[in-house]
């Protein structure tokens, strides 16, 4: 029978150990002792605390409430839980008190099974709980994905009286949104005070979790005054369901309505930034943490260097990174990643020598970012010294990103046998990213046996999204096969898998502007294809002639050539070059991988229009300047 089916009534309610109601002796009794409780609220490390607990049983006041309480809340503070649980296992009579002080801290501590096993152990033991318990207990429920025994502990409160405590109803609607059941959170948030904004929030985190940024929208917008934790919470949810634009919006609302972004805040947006590559408001974010002297820890600090890396300004994330007085293996591999991107392979790799110099303990992210940096580099041999050091050095078992780093840089530089027994060597079962990885560089270097293999596999496997169909069909075409390439694509739409369509970005006077291939929805469409017409025949007097092998279609030779020439970021680069001033720089981001042709074409831009022009494709980051690629025409 669970231990939730006691009856209210049989439990006893104890005093608590700093109820005004204690006798005289208790009083006495809890004044002599306040030297105890005061050592114990200055300890800052679990080391300091055994002594003065040595001190506590020396004079026999182990089981004083009042001591006992604030042991366990010590313990609780300094992450020392299994010497609270010692302390309890001794404590002759504990009451509510003692058994919530304890439950905080085993939820605090992750251990949610447990705290619930301590609270049926309390309902056991006749205790009678109260909302701070509950409150706790729930919480737990919440995290460990307990519904039915949150259910159960939702039942006791009513019977008791405790479900119109604001604590209890936050964590049920807490505990039905986690568990997906939010018909029940809706019913609980329904019975809170009219547009609580801590309820409201909640319900926005709920949601947000779950993928359903609308809902947590229209939340939102039902709250009248809005503080900066409700508002952190909209654009965090925002940005971890993709919706960058729409927290960037946020942001904005945000500071016209006047409220204060906090840490938090800001660590969300710069996120968005970086994921935009909106680099002038992730300026203005910077600025902002300045002007209002919020410390730049390295949780902030790791957040500006990926927005300036992932918006192009490699330069400052390392300036960033060298003043900062907080440097963790968050910071480091957000510079070594963004290095990697960058084209900075050889600072990646100092990067990363020099954190294991420092002693600080390498993470599987960090083996992906400098893994990330030899495959840009074509650093073979490192990479391979490397990808070994993880298991034998470092005792991190490499994952399907590390060996699809492996296979990605034997692939660029040509290695495709090797590539291709990397993969079956490997002691992780292969996917259809490395599989299509590989793929690619078969294409790439027109090395069709080994690409007829691999196909096949891809074939065989069955679990393909719309980037390998597409990579089977554009490889089919690189060889003419015109009927295979269509079958593949014949393949994508059957399946019902959309196709991506590829777009481009460009941020204008802190707006982001965005085309597809083709795009004829801008307002200033006319001056864009313009702009667009004038570069055609400037690169053709350069002696440009269209890579027109990049186009998978069977269609005309002129068509190919115009399919290209309005590839999204061309028209991106246009709005760029009439909309801001002479020399300075044009920064794009595209959500697929540049083409060879649209390579070759901005290299030349770059020489007819003095501009430098930096794109940010899936893979990574272009600078041109003078017709050079930072690339190295290697991508």
């Amino acid at each position: 029978m669970s231990c939730l089916t006691l009856q209210a009534s049989a439990l006893t309610f104890p005093a608590p150990p700093y109820s005004n109601t204690l006798s005289n002796d208790s009083q006495d009794n809890a004044s002599k002792n306040i030297s105890s409780i005061s050592l114990l609220r200055k300890c800052r490390t679990f080391k300091e605390i055994p002594p003065i607990h040595a001190n506590i049983l020396k004079n026999g006041h182990q089981n004083d409430p009042f001591i006992v309480f604030e042991l366990l809340r010590m313990c609780s503070k300094t992450n020392s839980i299994n010497y609270a649980f010692e302390i309890f296992h001794h404590i002759r009579e504990p009451n509510v008190y003692l058994y919530t002080v304890l439950i905080d801290g085993v939820v605090l501590s992750g251990l949610y099974l447990d705290s619930i096993r301590i609270y049926c152990q309390m309902v056991e033991d006749l205790i009678l709980p109260d909302n701070y318990v509950i409150s706790s207990v729930l919480k737990a429920c919440g995290f460990q994905m307990e519904l039915k025994f949150g259910r159960e502990i939702h039942g006791q409160a009513t019977k008791l009286g405790l479900c119109s405590n604001r604590s209890v109803k936050l964590r049920l609607i807490e505990l039905y949104g986690k568990c997906r059941e939010f018909q029940d959170a809706k019913r609980v948030f329904g019975e809170m005070p009219e547009r609580d904004v801590v309820a409201a929030t909640v319900m926005i985190s709920c949601y947000s979790d779950h993928g359903l940024a609308e809902k947590a929208v229209d939340v939102f917008n039902l709250v009248r005054i809005k503080d900066a934790v409700c508002w952190t919470a909209i654009i965090d949810g925002l940005v971890r369901n993709g919706e960058m634009s729409k927290a960037l919006k946020f942001f904005r609302r945000m500071q016209r309505e006047g409220v204060r972004p906090n840490e938090v805040t800001c660590v969300c947006i710069l996120s968005a930034c970086a994921q935009l590559g909106a680099l002038e408001l992730g300026k203005w974010v910077h600025s902002y943490l300045e002007m209002h002297d919020i410390d730049v820890n390295h949780l902030v600090g790791s957040a500006l260097i990926t927005m300036y890396s992932r918006c192009g300004d490699i330069d400052e994330a390392e300036r960033i990174f060298n003043v900062l007085r907080e440097r963790d293996v968050t910071t480091y591999n957000s510079l070594i990643m963004g290095c990697a991107l960058n084209g900075k392979s050889g600072k990646a790799v100092e990067m990363f020598q020099g954190m294991i110099t420092k002693g600080i303990r390498p993470t599987n992210i960090t083996f992906i970012g400098v893994l990330t940096a030899c495959s840009h580099g074509g650093l073979v041999d490192l990479a391979f010294d490397i990808f070994d050091s993880m298991e034998t050095k470092h005792g991190i078992e490499p994952e399907i990103e590390h060996c699809g780093c492996m296979v990605d840089l034997l692939g660029r530089v040509g290695h495709l046998e090797d590539a291709y027994k990397f993969i079956w060597s490997m002691k992780i079962t292969s996917d259809h990213i490395i599989w299509g990885s590989l793929l690619s560089a078969c294409r790439i270097h027109k090395h069709f046996d080994i690409g007829e293999r691999v196909a096949q596999v891809l074939v065989d496997i069955g679990d393909a999204d719309s980037a390998t169909f597409i990579l089977l069909s554009n490889f089919y075409a690189a060889q003419g096969k015109w009927e295979a390439a269509a079958q593949a694509r014949v393949k994508l739409q059957d399946g019902g898998v959309r196709k991506e369509p590829g777009c481009s970005s460009i941020e204008v006077e802190n707006e982001i502007h965005e085309f597809l291939l083709g795009d004829t929805r801008h307002p200033k469409r006319e001056e864009i294809y313009k702009k667009l017409e004038d570069l055609n025949q400037m690169l053709r007097l350069k002696g440009y002639s269209p890579d027109t092998e990049v186009i998978s279609q069977d269609i005309g030779d002129q068509e190919k050539k115009w399919a290209l020439a309005i590839h999204s970021e061309r028209l991106a680069i246009c709005y760029g070059l009439i909309s801001t001033k002479p020399h300075t720089t044009i920064r794009v981001v595209k959500n697929l991988r540049v083409c060879s042709d649209c390579h070759s074409a901005i290299k030349l831009i770059t020489e007819i229009t003095g501009r430098n022009i930096v794109l940010r494709d899936r893979n990574r980051f272009h600078h041109f300047e003078n017709g050079i690629c930072s690339c190295g025409d290697y991508w």
